[in-house]
């Protein structure tokens, strides 16, 4: 075949999958109904780097838990410039957890996966609560490390405290914001810092659907521009007590199987009750699906195969995933 008849091929070949991977107008305008009908206050939807939809995309709004992604983000970039290996025992920086026979076992790969065995401490969400660092630290070890998923902020300010050792005079924010966020075109953030200058990790970030989108387009792009395809990758595998969850993103790989389940709904419960066994957003969407949830249902969707980045702002109120993601991708029952 001819090179240029080769070429002609391949551009329709391109531009017929492209066609078909396109979302309907109507299901993206049914799911932005949806979402303004549940306290919606901000949409987004970004396809092959066109913008489909937008409402109040330039509004910052709170994003809660959205903030641990990008914490996360940068324990990889980290990893990446060889500052820290995810594997390492968190008792090689923190002193004090040498001598506990289990606080000495835990990696810091189980920290950003909530498998660390720690006790959540919820109370350092408090606008004040002292040194955040030092009471994580602190505090007890209530499952053996690797064992359960514990959803909190105290593993992630135990991490803060490793980073700050590793990083021997440059502090963590300003590594976060000369490594990641200026690369993704963001500033400094609100930290919630406490009186010891520790900024909360857990949460606290204020984005944009726009600002907040940056972030979607570099899933989509393997990593680029912070960190390679392979030190991003380590964010989809999961750990073994949930293997939904890893370093700040909620993912979709059990489906089309698995159970569909509301993922705010499913923290509320106490950490010994809760079941993370096959957990998925949704069965109809694809299973490279992930998103960073935030509280009262702040979300980032980003599905690579449809080269498709969603943001949607709520002020709580009642929400569904499963029925969103149905509506946005056309698979409505």
């Amino acid at each position: 075949m001819a090179p240029r008849l080769c070429l002609a091929v391949a551009l329709l070949l391109l531009c017929s999958a492209s066609a078909e991977s396109a979302l309907d107008p109507e299901a993206v305008r049914a799911a932005a109904s949806y979402s303004a009908a549940h306290r919606g206050t901000s949409f987004l939807v970004i396809q092959q780097g066109r913008i489909l939809f937008e409402h109040n995309a330039d509004t910052p709004r709170k994003i809660y838990s959205g903030t641990k992604a990008f914490w996360n983000l940068a324990a990889l970039a980290a990893a990446q410039d060889g500052l820290i290996n995810l594997d390492d025992h968190v008792a090689d920086t923190i002193p004090s957890w040498r001598y506990d026979p289990r606080k000495s076992r835990i990696t810091i790969q189980q920290l950003l996966d909530f498998s660390a065995g720690l006790d959540p401490a919820f109370y350092l969400h408090n606008d004040d609560p002292g040194d955040r660092d030092a009471i994580a630290i602190a505090r007890p070890i209530v499952a053996e490390p690797g064992s359960r998923f514990i959803y909190g902020p105290a593993a992630l300010q135990v991490f803060h405290g490793v980073l700050k050792a590793k990083l021997r005079g440059e502090s963590p924010e300003r590594f976060l914001e000369r490594r990641v966020l200026r690369r993704l075109g963001l500033g400094s953030q609100r930290y919630l810092k406490d009186r010891a200058g520790n900024s909360l990790l857990a949460a606290g970030w204020m984005l944009s659907a726009r600002q907040w989108a940056k972030l979607g387009q570099l899933v989509l792009n393997e990593g680029a521009p912070v960190v390679s395809p392979g030190f991003l990758a380590q964010s989809w595998r999961g750990s073994p007590p949930n293997r939904a969850y890893s370093l700040g993103w909620w993912n979709n790989r059990a489906a089309p199987g698995g159970r569909e389940f509301d993922f705010e709904k499913a923290l509320t419960p106490k950490w010994q009750t809760q079941i993370w066994d096959d957990a998925i957003l949704c069965r109809d969407a694809p299973p490279d699906l992930v998103a960073c949830i935030g509280s009262g249902y702040q979300r980032l969707y980003v599905i690579p195969s449809l080269q498709l980045v969603v943001v949607r702002h709520g002020g709580f109120g009642t929400f569904s995933d499963v029925r969103f993601l149905r509506l946005l991708l056309g698979r409505e029952r």
